[in-house]
């Protein structure tokens, strides 16, 4: 991907306000999937013997977050590259990785998802990949763009390549596998985020964020044909059914449910099939909203801008929430602050526990309204103020 001789004015602002945007909705999208996790006892929502079909498209649309975030957090820090030199990027990928992967194993293991200080189950979740992720761009940015976005490709299209081995060595597991690197009768430690392909996402991100010294018009187009290729990819390879997934679709006892078996791909680890079917349509989003920022989407934007910060607030108020449920409905509250078990993560749920999928989604609403207010704030304050550590939430 060429570099073009002059920055797009989008770039000179700093800002790019479709990428904000994007990130904004997802964001938004994935506090469903966490009230759901704290809220609902419908049980797995991708498990097509018991699941729903409204249950499991709730599930279902929350799997853009994770590709979409990895994606443009790499595409961030390129965009970076426009006001620090590619050693002061290095350092702070390096030191930002790090944070992100003590504020999940330590601040927000205890003071949102569990509320309690016994350490007897830490989950490896989303922030300790990026934080992994980080660490491993802050190495590769020293790479030409070609080959930080060849890596990428390579590790996303071929890492299934790797679903055969059966290892329980715990540096495997952080890598590609899903399961326990610490496990004793005390305390255990659970990886439900391995590295890769996460790592080739934020590459393949970085070498996105290159379009935006293109013309505009070249960058639309640019998206457009890669957003439909890999959406197109995707339907082929499932069509198929041969390689790019673990779980192989199949007919089942209605067009709604294999509809819902083909579109069940595996995220833990995330698959190529996974990742096509997700990354393509957020290419077409970045597409769409390039150059063009609806007025209702204001607040989209604004959470889009603090989304770490978005992210570290909604899971402790969230848990509240269920506490307020919970005390309500049984007049006891200690089932929010015990460890549950990884099958049960993140409450150990009381007898009959859960809202009705009607229920969930109001909650959700009621999340994001008061969560609004305090994204305003704090992006105010990180346009007015320059203090290094506002760059670290």
């Amino acid at each position: 991907m060429a570099a073009a001789t002059t920055l797009s004015p989008e770039v000179k602002s700093q800002r790019i306000e479709s990428v904000d945007i994007v990130r904004g909705i997802v964001m938004i999208v994935m506090a469903l999937d966490h009230v759901r996790d704290f809220l609902s006892g419908a049980g797995n929502p991708t498990n097509l013997a018991t699941t729903t079909v409204p249950l499991f498209f709730t599930r279902w649309i929350t799997h853009f977050c994770a590709p979409v975030f990895f994606l443009l957090t790499g595409t961030g820090a390129y965009l970076a590259l426009q006001r620090k030199s590619k050693r002061e990027l290095s350092w702070f990928l390096l030191t930002r990785g790090v944070w992100l992967i003590f504020l999940e194993l330590v601040l927000m293991r205890c003071l949102a998802f569990q509320f309690n200080f016994d350490y007897r189950l830490t989950m490896i979740f989303v922030l300790s990949a990026l934080g992994g992720a980080m660490i491993v761009l802050s190495a590769l940015v020293y790479l030409p763009d070609w080959a930080v976005v060849a890596f990428g490709t390579v590790v996303i299209a071929t890492h299934n390549l790797l679903d055969s081995i059966d290892s329980q060595n715990p540096l495997w597991i952080v890598l590609h596998s899903l399961g326990p690197i610490v496990n004793t009768p005390r305390h255990a430690m659970f990886v439900a985020y391995p590295l890769i392909p996460w790592v080739g996402v934020t590459a393949v991100g970085y070498g996105l964020g290159r379009i935006y010294r293109w013309p505009a018009e070249r960058r639309k187009a640019f998206l457009t044909r890669l957003g439909i290729a890999l959406t197109a990819a995707f339907l082929v390879l499932r069509a198929i059914n041969t390689y790019g997934d673990p779980l192989r679709w199949s007919a089942q006892k209605s067009a709604a449910f294999t509809l819902v078996s083909f579109l069940n791909t595996n995220k833990y680890p995330a698959s190529l099939l996974f990742l096509l079917m997700t990354l393509g349509p957020a290419l077409l989003a970045l597409r769409v909203f390039d150059g063009w920022t609806p007025p209702a989407f204001g607040p989209v934007l604004i959470i889009g801008r603090v989304p770490l910060f978005y992210y570290v607030l909604h899971i402790p108020l969230i848990h509240l929430i269920a506490v307020a449920v919970c005390y309500a409905r049984y007049g006891h509250v200690y089932w929010m602050f015990q460890s549950p078990s990884p099958a049960q993560y993140p409450i150990t749920p009381p007898p009959g526990w859960g809202l009705s999928l009607p229920a969930i989604y109001l909650v959700w609403g009621i999340v994001v309204l008061l969560l609004y207010p305090l994204c305003r704030w704090y992006a105010g304050l990180k346009q007015r103020r320059r203090y290094f550590w506002l760059s670290y939430l």
